[in-house]
Parts: C-alpha cells; sequence; structure tokens
C-alpha cells in the first residue's frame, strides 16, 4: 500500500511499568475510536502488564484500532514499586518505537513517563528521553519543547535541558542557541502550519543581566546569537528577563518562547498547562511527543492518574504527522 493513501500509525511507548504509564495508555486508547477514527495505535509493551492494569484480559476490545507489540518483562512488576530488573526492558520499548520510526512503519511515536533511576541502576547511562533519541538517531542538536493546548497555546523550548544548573553558562554559544532557533522556527513551520513563527528569547541571569552587572551571557553569548538569528530570517526579539516575560501581554503575539535552561521556563509552563501540557523534541528525523509529568508512583495502579497529558500528547502526534504527509 502506498504510505501516503494507509492509515497513520502511531507508536505508543507505555513506559516504566511500576508508574501509570500502562494505565494510561489503556484510558487513553479506550477513546481512541471515537477521537481518531482513522488511525492505527500500536501499544509496545508487556501484554500481561497491560491486561492488568486495564482490569479486562481481552484489552484491547476485538475491532478496535489497537494492537499490542509483545515485549516481556524482566520481572513482575508491581504497580508503585521500582525495580531495576525492568530498566533494560524500558529501553527495549523505546528503541523499538524508535527503529520502526526511522524505518517508516511508525508515522509517529509517543512515550509515557519512565523512571530515569531505574535504567541507571541497570547499569545503563541515562539522561533521559531527548538525549536518548538524538543519539540513537544520530542527529547533532535536537530542543526540548513543551507546550500547552488552545487555539493559540503556549511553548517553550530550552536552550539546554537535563544539566546541572551550575553547568548551565558553559553550555550556551553563539552557535548554538542560532541552531536551537533554527530548529524551532523550522519545526513550527513544518510540523505546526506557523508561516512566520515569533520565539521570545530570555536572558539567562536576573534581570537579563542589567547591563552586565548581574552577567555578561546576555551580552556576549544572547544577543549576538540573536542577531545572527534574525539575519537568517528568524523572529526573534530578546533577551528578555524571565520574570516578567511570562506574562499574557508579552506572549500574546509569540509562538514559542527559548528559555536559557530547564528550571527557568518550564515551571511557568506546567503551572498553566500541567495535565493538558505536552513535550515534543524538535528537530529530530522523526515525531516524538510525550507527557509533560512522571511516572507517578503513588499513583500507579488506583485508577486515579489523569490521562488529559496523553491523550493531547496522543492528538499532536497525530496532527503533527497528519500535517508531514499532507506537505
Amino acid at each position: 500500500m502506498n504510505s501516503a493513501s494507509r492509515s497513520l500509525v502511531i507508536a505508543i511507548t507505555t513506559g516504566e511499568p511500576a508508574g501509570v504509564g500502562p494505565e494510561l495508555t489503556v484510558a487513553a486508547l479506550s477513546q481512541a475510536s471515537q477521537r481518531w477514527p482513522s488511525v492505527r495505535f500500536c501499544v509496545l509493551g508487556d501484554r500481561t502488564l497491560l491486561a492488568e492494569r486495564s482490569g479486562s484480559p481481552g484489552w484491547p476490545l476485538a475491532g478496535a484500532p489497537v494492537e499490542i507489540e509483545h515485549h516481556a518483562l524482566g520481572v513482575p512488576s508491581t504497580a508503585g514499586t521500582l525495580d531495576a530488573a525492568n530498566g533494560r526492558y524500558v529501553l527495549a520499548l523505546l528503541d523499538a518505537a524508535i527503529d520502526g520510526a526511522v524505518s517508516g512503519r511508525f508515522d509517529a511515536i509517543v512515550t509515557a513517563p519512565l523512571q530515569k533511576s531505574t535504567i541507571n541502576d541497570a547499569g545503563v547511562p541515562f539522561t533521559g528521553h531527548t538525549e536518548y533519541l538524538a543519539d540513537r538517531t544520530r542527529t547533532p542538536r535536537v530542543v526540548m519543547m513543551l507546550a500547552g493546548t488552545g487555539e493559540r497555546p503556549l511553548r517553550v523550548a530550552l536552550a539546554t535541558t537535563h544539566l546541572p544548573l551550575k553547568d548551565v553558562p558553559a553550555a550556551l554559544s553563539v552557535g548554538g542557541i542560532v541552531e536551537t532557533l533554527r530548529i524551532i522556527d523550522h519545526d513550527l513551520r513544518a510540523h505546526f502550519g506557523l508561516v512566520n513563527p515569533r520565539i521570545l528569547v530570555t536572558g539567562l541571569n536576573p534581570h537579563a543581566g542589567e547591563n552586565g552587572y548581574l552577567g555578561r551571557e546576555e551580552i556576549d553569548v544572547i544577543t549576538p546569537a540573536l542577531e545572527q538569528a534574525r539575519a537568517l530570517g528568524i523572529d526573534a526579539p530578546g533577551p528578555y528577563p524571565a520574570d516578567t516575560l511570562f506574562q499574557p501581554r508579552y506572549l500574546k503575539d509569540a509562538d514559542c518562547v527559548l528559555a536559557m535552561y530547564h528550571d527557568q521556563g518550564l515551571p511557568v509552563l506546567k503551572f498553566a498547562t500541567f495535565g493538558e501540557g505536552i513535550n515534543v523534541t524538535l528537530g529530530l528525523p522523526i515525531i516524538r511527543t510525550s507527557v509533560d509529568h512522571g511516572t507517578a508512583l503513588d499513583l500507579a495502579g488506583t485508577g486515579r492518574a489523569d490521562s488529559g497529558s496523553l491523550i493531547a500528547a496522543i492528538d499532536t502526534a497525530v496532527a503533527m504527522a497528519s500535517h508531514r504527509r499532507a506537505a
């Protein structure tokens, strides 16, 4: 079948088996036939675990647009209790999803949350989904972007990701910021249909350095990078003080904010959108979205976890894949 005429296929990795990922996957896809009638879903995980967390040994129901690609757990999993013996199982799900997306079998992948400590405790150095996806797809630079939902969603991208705060200044460079802005601009056009994205850029220091009195990164790195980006046709004003930028009067005409580090921009984004926000990895050769929360071990197995973020991540993956196919 011609790839342009077949149904979209979205892969979902169920993540840390002791967390909420398996049950949220079941809950989200129980709505699949109503929300995405023309889309097929491939769930990567342990079939027995999914049946247990669904409360139905027959899940998914016959005729549902859902198939399970079975990957066996390392050891049986108890909700809320981590076990390093399942660390490599979690990575196997991610590897299979990435390989399927690179080969064209999957049009996009959606990842449920994983527990970094479990993978590291299994003897595999692991920083996070974003960095792992970049390494496995041999992508020199990717960008983490979290976003809300709605007609004009708040989007926050990061110049650096999972770094200790003390390492952030040295990780910022003119070339790196220019390339990050190029990726954001390209992907907002290519995958989100924005004709001329406007990307507001924060400073690093309090008050955006206050003319060098509170740090020189704005003068020596960020401002020169913005000048180069604007010369490339990228609409990227700044640097703005992060403590005042996140106000409706500044954000009303913005398509994205580029923050310099993880806890500069994401607390604001998560306060505004938590439970309905999503994580998108920009710059990859494949489409990847995820939830905006962690494994929520305290909620695993209780039936009280909210599937709203995973549903939003699936919605976004479907929309991005549809836009790519139509382009």
